[in-house]
């Protein structure tokens, strides 16, 4: 399989040629006018990915569609599970997310702690570490791979288990998904990402690894206006896009 790091270079690079009123032949319109057209089509029982770190990068006006749009019996793949009513905290109160597999769900995902408490989810805990590094892998197209991190502990239950020069370790699969919503700072139309300070944190590995990238921007601008050097995610890993400032339902682009 082709190294998507190489893929997306040359991409990016194509792109970088290109004047910002050309368009790529062929190129399928990516442009959303509203969180909820970006979502639609989700289905019931999908396996997402959501981007953001302690309130940094989240999708929230993504998540918030996605909560509006009914899509139940979800696997939400994540670093931490909410705040509040905030971020993922909307889909928990609302009982649509059925499985989490998660590293820190936090002490303030209060719709996420009753509803594992009622039994109505479960949940895999992940080190922090590992959570990225499976999701790389499987961007990469990796098959897993072992480590240190975890062995002898409750995360290593019902995982096999290797010795390597003395050292015991475990094997970690990948994680994909059907879809990864992530935030990101600016967009031009055909998808390349640049995002802002913390907000990168976890959605460059998703928006590698999912077979459907959702992304809220605050800003698309035309093609060649991005400094190709400050592109963090090539267009080739994105699908949708949709402008938004702030939290609210409404947007233009």
């Amino acid at each position: 399989m082709p190294c998507p790091y190489m893929r997306g270079a040359h991409f990016l690079l194509s792109a970088a040629r290109l004047s910002p009123l050309q368009s790529v032949p062929g190129m399928r319109q990516k442009l959303f006018d509203s969180p909820d057209a970006a979502v639609a089509g989700v289905p019931s029982g999908a396996r997402i990915m959501f981007g953001g770190f302690g309130g940094a990068g989240f999708p929230n006006n993504l998540i918030q569609a996605l909560d509006r749009s009914g899509a139940g019996d979800l696997t939400a793949i994540t670093n931490n599970c909410g705040s509040g009513d905030g971020e993922l905290g909307i889909l928990f109160q609302h009982d649509r997310v059925r499985y989490v597999i998660a590293s820190f769900p936090g002490p303030q995902a209060v719709h996420f702690q009753a509803a594992y408490a009622a039994g109505r989810i479960k949940l895999e805990l992940v080190p922090q570490g590992i959570l990225c590094e499976r999701i790389r892998a499987a961007a990469a197209g990796l098959f897993g791979f072992y480590s240190a991190v975890g062995a002898g502990t409750e995360v290593a239950v019902g995982r096999e288990e290797r010795v390597f020069s003395g050292r015991r370790t475990v094997f970690y699969e990948p994680l994909d998904a059907d879809y990864a919503f992530i935030k990101a700072w600016k967009a031009d139309a055909l998808g390349n990402l640049v995002y802002r300070k913390t907000a990168r944190n976890f959605n460059p590995l998703m928006a590698m690894a999912a077979k459907t990238t959702i992304v809220e921007v605050d800003e698309i601008v035309p093609v060649g206006a991005l400094d190709p050097e400050l592109i963090i995610t090539p267009f080739v890993f994105v699908h949708r896009i949709v402008r938004v400032k702030g939290i609210h339902n409404a947007v233009q682009v």
